[in-house]
């Protein structure tokens, strides 16, 4: 399982995100351009202590990352089409297609051959901050695909 951060655009999402992917040794895409800079101090307070241990890679565009990504589905997220996540068949390699906060992701990218999922929202707020749809729709592939370890104690 792979997030990727398409154009990011909030330094503690990004921030909180990438503490995500430490936390789960899940590594992290960011394909630019990045509304912040890696350097950014929100950036690292979100992240806090835990960068040295996240596998980051920086893109200098769409194109880029897709001409050299390992092999692997990319699985679109959008928050308001696609399947429901707790519905949908994740599997190991994927990769976790995020947008920037303030547009999502360019309706070029949600074609409809495209698999695309969503967090479902019932309550009366637009959409859901980026790095909690991130932590929701990681750990619901992690467990749906099988890679989730059953035997975690802590």
């Amino acid at each position: 399982m792979r997030i990727v951060l398409y154009e990011p655009e909030i330094p503690p999402n990004t921030g909180n995100i990438a503490r995500l992917c430490a936390a789960t040794q899940t590594p992290l895409h960011l394909v630019e351009p990045l509304g912040f800079s890696i350097e950014d101090k929100y950036l690292r307070r979100a992240g806090l202590d835990y960068w040295e241990h996240v596998q980051v890679r920086t893109w200098p565009d769409w194109a880029a990352f897709l001409q050299e990504k390992e092999p692997g589905r990319l699985v679109f997220t959008s928050a308001r089409k696609g399947a429901a996540h707790h519905l949908f068949a994740f599997q190991p390699d994927d990769f976790l297609v995020f947008g920037p906060e303030t547009r999502g992701l360019p309706e070029g990218l949600l074609s409809d051959d495209a698999p695309c999922v969503r967090v479902p929202i019932w309550g009366q707020v637009r959409s859901l901050n980026l790095s909690t749809c991130a932590g929701i729709v990681l750990y619901e592939a992690l467990r749906r695909s099988g890679v989730l370890p059953a035997d975690l104690e802590k």
